[in-house]
């Protein structure tokens, strides 16, 4: 298995979880937080994707999914649209409110262009440093574990939610 192989099926697991979170439920059922301050389904799936968005369109030199293919007007959240959810309060947080199909057809969008990067990858391009605010400078696979690694919490802690919902 090549590299970008094994990154894809991470991405791939990161997908699968975030669809079974999602499916079946109803918008308040999605925005429901299972107790005050806590982060809903709606706002972890958002999340998880902006920022799989943010930081793969970052690495590619392309416009992020969000802006470039209108999910931002369809979201129609109340925040700017380079928004992705890092440091916010449990108040914004709580405004964000979406049925399944719009946070699983994102997420879908995104899990395709990050899918399709990753195909143009070769394991000598993953060695590129990307990040140099950090010390270490951050290098491609670095950031693109990181990645799934926030991800998959992200998701993760969304299935944990759907349960506590008993959904």
């Amino acid at each position: 298995m090549r590299t970008d192989e094994l990154l894809a099926a991470a991405f791939d697991n990161i997908a699968g979880v975030v669809d079974a979170a999602v499916d079946g439920l109803s918008p308040d059922q999605l925005a429901q937080a299972p107790e005050p301050g806590a982060n809903t389904i709606a706002w972890l799936v958002w999340h998880l994707t902006r920022i799989q968005d943010d930081h793969v369109a970052d690495v590619a030199g392309s416009e992020q999914v969000y802006t470039a293919d209108g999910w931002a007007r369809r979201f129609d959240l109340p925040f700017d649209d380079a928004e992705h959810g890092y440091g916010m309060d449990a108040e914004d947080a709580a405004k964000v409110r979406a049925d399944a199909d719009l946070l699983t057809g994102y997420h879908h969008a995104v899990h395709a262009r990050t899918k399709a990067y990753l195909a143009t990858l070769t394991d000598a391009d993953l060695d590129r440093v990307v990040d140099t605010r950090w010390d270490p400078p951050v290098t491609l696979g670095v950031r693109l574990v990181s990645v799934v690694t926030d991800d998959l919490q992200h998701a993760g802690q969304a299935a944990y939610v759907r349960g506590l919902l008993g959904a």
